[in-house]
């Protein structure tokens, strides 16, 4: 059986598992969301999956609604709130996407989905990014995740999908848990979320 078949019937089996493991905790995270700030406890953003397509990704809401505050614009940092800090720094905000992954759009394991205006940006080779199915975690995730630069992110995106396999995904797996246990990269280093990608560093000085 190739591999990329038993990931998705893997996926789809721990998916359901998961979903009915976690729905208590499901539950009260969306009760404290809701609680702490006005707005739905649910976060819905269209982003790209394998091929292109694009699908809508769920997570739990960790920012305020508000977008500017006495006519100034809000950073990401501002705009957090202390439910959603919790909830970023234990993961819990990405478990929505479990239905994501019961519905095929995404997979346990791969390339992160990004916003869908970054496909402008993208060169030929960093589109390559979207031969396979996206995932809640990643090589780029657990070899820095927020700290590293775009560059460095898609070049990590690019090794997976060129070396894609079982013992990659289980691996990724483990550093996935283990820096999750351990609170680690989950802002940039400037104190905030990932800076937004607006294209490769040599095309933008041309």
């Amino acid at each position: 059986m190739p591999y990329l078949v038993l990931k998705r019937i893997l996926d789809f089996i721990f998916s359901l598992i998961l979903l009915i493991i976690a729905s208590p905790i499901m539950v009260i995270a969306a009760i404290a969301v809701s609680l702490e700030s006005k707005g739905s406890s649910l976060f819905k953003q269209e982003r790209p999956g394998k091929n292109g397509e694009v699908f809508t990704v769920f997570k739990f809401r960790t920012m305020k609604i508000e977008t500017e505050k006495d006519g100034q614009l809000l950073t990401d940092m501002e705009r957090m709130t202390k439910v959603g800090s919790l909830l970023r720094k234990t993961s819990v905000d990405e478990l929505p996407q479990l239905f994501n992954i019961l519905r095929g759009e995404m997979s346990f394991i791969g390339p992160r989905p990004l916003l869908v205006k970054y496909l402008e940006y993208y060169s030929e080779e960093q589109m390559r990014r979207h031969e396979v199915t996206p995932g809640i975690s990643g090589w780029a995730q657990v070899n820095g995740r927020n700290t590293i630069s775009w560059e460095e992110k898609f070049k990590s995106d690019l090794w997976y999908v060129d070396n894609i396999s079982l013992s990659l995904d289980l691996k990724i797996l483990w550093l996935t848990i283990y820096n999750v246990l351990n609170r680690k990269d989950i802002n940039n280093s400037q104190g905030d979320t990932m800076p937004y990608f607006t294209g490769n560093t040599k095309k933008s000085k041309v």
